[in-house]
């Protein structure tokens, strides 16, 4: 993205601050013209009372200076507050920006995109951001109308001695401009291994079992030391090349000075000129080459911002594939049947992980989907919510097109309990009633009592406002999965999936579990995946996946009598 369209877009973003933009550059006007006083307050010093010995004036000349330094430091306090402000609440509207818009986006994009990189996004390219559109709107404003004021200062003094040192002025921009690109690139690099550092951590911590249980603290440690060696190389050549720019400035600055020193000197000796003028103007030119110099500094962390404002660009304007059509509806209640009509899906495009699936699914009905690992079960499940779109046919709900209805009134009406329970390091409450958190206390207990969580909600000394911690690490399986069916059961939608729910229990705690969905599954239309064929004998239908394809379809009974592919996975997991 180029540097003009990013600057235009972090400008847009500053609209709703213009008020106070407005103030803020009044007191950096105002804050230049009282430095340019500054300067030209050495003419009256040096000519009025030091040459011709003034003392009406030696006697003003103090409480006047007082003033512009007060009024200077009163008008800057107010600029600078009120544009770090600014800065601050165009970040706070960046993150909630780019955390809103990721919740918008479909599962796909959380598949391809690793969590520590958004996680990167959402802080440190933000706070690299904060740092440039802070210092950037200080630095350049207030450098900006300081060299304005002070060139007119330059001027007006001895106009042949500022076009003769103004032929030196162009020379500073160089390696500005040299130093941009390779700031820039530099930039880009860090932020991209600072979003490798971020997801090694996460994935490091969130699996720190797996790595103590097979031993690998040091090659992971060993992983890290190598990402953070990277970045601290890169680092390293940002620090090398931040420090030669300024030094690299001061001398440009100094050879203009330099010319300036000899040029006035001889027209203050020849009488063309007077010392109050001369140092007057050398002052004036010493503080216009500070603010170039300057820019010299805010150089790197503006760079940063850039490359990091085209990251978070780059991630807002992704738009999600799945998305309301235009005009949709309200899905009603659902009330008759869901139905796959010739539905065939891939997740690539090219490779159908679905085939031509044609299933009608009756209100009430316990419908099983069984097969081996990859055949598509989760995937035919996961098109009911539009986690997933069709790559051709239609799935209907009561003659609905689930494109054609909004996904808020769709996914109201769907409760899902997987295999990986996912909770929040929050109260066992909210996780509860994570959904709708205005719910009564006295539907959550019930809520926990139909999924046989009470008791051990109980036992817990703070009882329903204990915090779980994250992902629910103070619970054992078993207790994550019962509160994950009493929020289901809270939720009381009319249609249910139940991904191999109990999978990764143990017996003891899959009988208390298989007991909570019993309760879940009353009067509910139910998708039923499970590895484990005994606890789906009692579906209403049982359907065998393979390859994508229904290859049967029956109660338990009827297919272990056909003698085909059912029964080849029930003997195989009965053979003991």
């Amino acid at each position: 993205m180029h540097t003009r369209e990013l600057i235009k877009k972090l400008l847009r973003l500053t609209k709703p601050y213009r008020s106070q933009l407005v103030v803020a550059t009044v007191c950096m006007v105002l804050v230049s013209g009282l430095a340019s006083a500054q300067a030209y307050m050495i003419k009256p010093l040096l000519d009025e009372i030091f040459v011709n010995k003034d003392r009406w004036l030696l006697n003003i000349f103090p409480l006047v200076l007082i003033s512009v330094f007060l009024l200077k430091g009163v008008f800057n306090y107010f600029a600078v507050s009120m544009l770090d402000t600014v800065g601050q609440k165009i970040i706070r509207d960046i993150r909630t920006q780019i955390f809103v818009h990721v919740h918008s986006l479909p599962i796909s994009f959380f598949h391809n995109t690793p969590t520590g990189e958004l996680i990167s996004r959402v802080i440190n390219d933000a706070t690299l951001i904060q740092t440039a559109v802070s210092r950037a709107l200080i630095g350049v404003f207030k450098d900006m109308f300081q060299v304005f004021g002070l060139v007119g200062v330059v001027f007006y003094l001895n106009w042949k001695l500022a076009l003769a040192s103004f032929i030196f002025l162009p020379l500073s921009f160089i390696p500005v401009a040299h130093f941009s690109r390779k700031f820039r690139k530099l930039s880009t690099t860090n932020q991209q291994t600072v979003a490798q550092v971020t997801n090694l951590m996460h994935e490091t911590i969130t699996g720190h079992r797996i790595v103590k249980a097979f031993g690998m603290e040091q090659y992971e440690a060993k992983r890290f030391a190598e990402t953070i060696d990277r970045l601290f190389r890169i680092i390293v050549k940002d620090i090398k090349m931040n420090s030669l720019q300024s030094p690299l400035m001061e001398f440009l600055g100094g050879i203009g000075i330099t010319a300036v020193i000899w040029y006035g000197g001889h027209q203050v000796i020849t009488g063309q000129s007077t010392p109050g003028i001369f140092f007057a103007f050398v002052t004036s030119m010493i503080m216009i080459y500070n603010p170039i110099k300057g820019v010299s500094n805010i150089n790197s962390p503006v760079q940063q911002g850039l490359a990091a404002a085209d990251r978070i660009f780059t991630l807002l304007e992704t738009q999600p594939a799945i998305r309301d059509k235009q005009g949709a509806t309200t899905l009603p209640p659902f009330r008759e049947a869901i139905a796959f009509n010739n539905v065939t899906f891939s997740y690539d495009g090219k490779h159908p992980v679905l085939k031509n699936i044609d299933l009608r699914v009756r209100a009430g009905e316990v419908l099983a989907l069984v097969g081996t690992s990859g055949g598509g079960k989760t995937s035919l499940v996961n098109l009911i919510p539009r986690f997933f779109d069709v790559d051709s046919g239609s799935i209907t709900i009561d003659g609905h097109d689930l494109r054609e209805v909004t996904q808020k009134s769709l996914r109201e009406q769907i409760a899902i309990v997987s295999q990986q329970t996912i909770l929040f390091n929050d109260t066992i409450k909210n996780n509860i009633a994570y959904g709708d958190p205005s719910r009564p206390m006295a539907e959550i207990i019930a809520a926990a009592r139909a999924a046989h969580a009470l008791d051990f909600i109980n036992a817990f000394p703070d009882g329903f406002d204990t915090v779980i911690g994250e992902s629910g690490a103070r619970l054992s399986g078993g207790q994550q999965q019962r509160l994950s069916i009493a929020r289901a059961l809270l939720k009381n939608a009319p249609i249910l999936i139940l991904d191999e729910a109990t999978s990764a229990l143990d017996t003891e705690s899959e009988r208390e579990v298989q007991t909570a969905l019993e309760n879940l599954m009353q009067n509910r239309t139910t998708f039923v995946i499970a590895h484990r064929l005994s606890t789906i004998r009692n579906a209403d239908r049982i359907i065998v996946i393979q390859e994508g394809r229904i290859v049967e379809e029956g109660k338990h009974e009827t297919l272990l009598g056909k003698g085909g592919a059912y029964k080849m996975l029930h003997d195989m997991q009965f053979a003991a």
